[in-house]
């Protein structure tokens, strides 16, 4: 999934205990696994070096920079999209919004980490990440890959929504 749906199921999540921090970023961390198991398309990354299944040396060009540029559009839109989502609430707790939105993002954070440190405890991490990942992909198909992943954020927020405290 991209990281603008992974960070707001994450922040929807979260703010659904807001009295449980903890809790909620921890089931943020791994609504992560669960949405990654639901058939979906990725955009696809280009540069050998932030490639997960490549993980070669850094090579500084334009093709790292363009991917880097998509890599974090999609992580601020997803920030934006769920502190608008979700700060609208009258005792919602932005900061714990924010965090929320980066715990569910974190996994691939740590998924570009495991390529240059593959130590315990990434590579367990990593291993769980891969397995969990569904196979089914939406690959070639980059209009219903983006319906898809619109839908299911609709239908998760109007699921969520109204458990959400006021």
């Amino acid at each position: 999934m991209t990281l603008t749906t992974h960070a707001i199921v994450g922040a929807a999540i979260a703010g659904l205990v807001p009295s449980r921090p903890l809790m909620g970023l921890s089931l943020a961390f791994a609504s992560h696994f669960v949405v990654d198991a639901l058939p979906h398309q990725d955009y696809p990354i280009r540069s050998s070096s932030i490639t997960p299944k490549i993980g070669a040396r850094m090579k500084y060009d334009w093709v790292l920079c363009a991917d880097l540029l998509t890599i974090c559009g999609d992580a601020v839109l997803g920030t934006v999209l769920a502190v608008v989502l979700f700060t609208t609430q009258a005792h919602a707790n932005l900061t714990l919004i924010l965090v929320g939105a980066f715990t569910a993002m974190l996994l691939d954070v740590l998924q570009f980490a495991y390529m240059r440190f593959s130590h315990q405890p990434l590579s367990l991490i990593q291993r769980f990440h891969e397995l969990i990942h569904t196979s089914r992909r939406l690959s070639g198909r980059p209009v219903l890959g983006v319906a898809s992943q619109f839908a299911f954020v609709i239908i998760f927020l109007i699921t969520v929504h109204p458990l959400l405290p006021n």
